[in-house]
């Protein structure tokens, strides 16, 4: 009996090598897809800059476009997010788990109306549910969130500049 387990101990180890990695692969691609998928996505708004009034947006429902440019000049465009930027876009929210991000990402009693500290505003529309984040760019209560929050405005910023820069060439 010795004899035969020692003689199968590479068949039974591999085969729990491959259970473990099928389950645990499993659950992995199940844990980025997110709550909601993407054909429930129906738009996001991203909105930055400072004080009462962000005069720089985003508005993938309507495609409308405004920013500042260097001489605080308000450019207004259209640009239209394209199905694969949008896939991008809600993969990448889910991937960086948004679900989990606070509604506000900011210092404790900090002003979030504040003239003198970048703030951004995401949202995300699904069908079923919307997702709203306030990010203040001074925040360093909890440097993963604060992170993971950057890291997400930079994606979305770098996605439709992207398009802008394709499509008005």
């Amino acid at each position: 009996m010795a004899f035969n387990f020692r003689k199968n101990l590479s068949l039974i180890t591999t085969i729990a090598v491959i259970v473990i990695a099928g389950v645990g692969g499993y659950y992995l691609i199940n844990l980025k897809q997110g709550p909601y998928p993407a054909s429930s996505f129906i738009s996001i708004t991203y909105k930055w800059g400072v004080g009462d009034t962000l005069a720089n947006s985003y508005n993938s429902a309507t495609s409308q476009y405004q920013y500042l440019d260097n001489m605080d000049k308000l450019i207004k465009r259209s640009v239209k997010l394209h199905a694969n930027n949008v896939i991008f876009i809600h993969s990448k929210a889910n991937e960086l788990d948004i679900w989990s991000l606070p509604d506000v990402i900011a210092n404790k009693n900090e002003d979030l109306k504040s003239k003198k500290v970048l703030r951004y505003e995401i949202v995300f529309n699904y069908e079923k549910r919307t997702k709203k984040i306030i990010f203040m760019t001074d925040y360093d209560e909890n440097i993963a969130v604060a992170d993971r929050a950057d890291q997400l405005q930079k994606m979305i910023k770098q996605t439709i500049d992207e398009v802008e820069d394709r499509y008005s060439k």
